[in-house]
């Protein structure tokens, strides 16, 4: 029989209720056109962005430029500190559900299509920079990957980066996604898709949506669950990441491994 193992936390907070003060929404012109001062703000918004970059602008400014494309006709700071204050910061924003987003007032599908957008587009980034590439000579890429895909996400996942036998990044795959606290494994389909892909090792990663990457009795016997069937097919268990809000977890340096 297949058993199925739960990566799981004890569910903490994701960020404080007084975070981000909401801005009263500002009108339209009767004719339909925004009024010069909203005009202006936009235009200035996105001289600021081309001259500092993102590190110029605080989470609510980069959030009202990606929003800009989406609502050309409204004044979009007040959706911007909504959504902040709704999910806590510029990333967990992004990769909220779809339907969470939905349930925001004046969230429709065109916010949503270009929220999810822009998070594609970080995911493909980071990830292209980790493909097929000397893991050890690339780990930084690799924990920045990580926390992209998975640091600010309200739910577990659970992925499994394959290598070759020079330590090269062949795939990563998303093995599993469960509740805010969870998250169901199999072992036997972790080694037998190694096998599938002829990779020699593996680096497990999951995150927590709490933010705290400290590993459950669960985390521990499941990484044990998974690396004894790895040795016994010549497979390497070389780590298992847990990906926090703001830091990680290595089983291998905590001595877990």
């Amino acid at each position: 029989m297949t058993h199925a193992y739960h990566f799981s936390e004890r569910p903490l907070s994701l960020f404080d209720d007084d975070e981000v003060q909401i801005v009263p929404a500002q009108p339209a012109l009767p004719n339909g056109r925004l009024p010069s001062y909203i005009r202006d703000h936009r235009k200035r918004l996105r001289a600021r962005f081309m001259t500092g970059g993102a590190a110029a602008l605080p989470d609510y400014e980069m959030l009202e430029l990606v929003l800009f494309r989406a609502i050309p006709r409204q004044d979009v700071k007040p959706l911007a500190h909504l959504l902040l204050s709704t999910f806590g910061d510029f990333n967990r924003v992004m990769s909220a559900p779809v339907q969470r987003l939905l349930d925001i007032k004046g969230v429709g599908d065109a916010v949503v299509q270009e929220l999810k957008i822009v998070e594609a587009a970080a995911q493909r980034l980071a990830r292209s920079k980790v493909m097929h590439a000397h893991v050890i000579s690339s780990w930084d890429a690799i924990l920045d990957y990580c926390h992209t895909t998975m640091a600010h996400r309200e739910t577990e996942q659970f992925r499994v980066l394959y290598l070759d036998r020079k330590n090269t990044l062949v795939a990563d795959e998303e093995q599993a996604r469960g509740t805010v606290d969870h998250v169901p494994v199999y072992p036997r389909e972790v080694v037998k898709r190694a096998l599938e892909l002829n990779a020699s090792a593996l680096i497990l990663v999951h995150n927590h949506p709490s933010g705290d990457p400290t590993p459950s009795e669960e985390d521990i016997s499941m990484t044990a669950q998974v690396n004894a069937a790895a040795q016994a097919l010549g497979i390497t268990l070389h780590d298992h990441l847990i990906i926090g809000k703001s830091r990680e977890l290595s089983f291998r340096s905590e001595g877990y491994l």
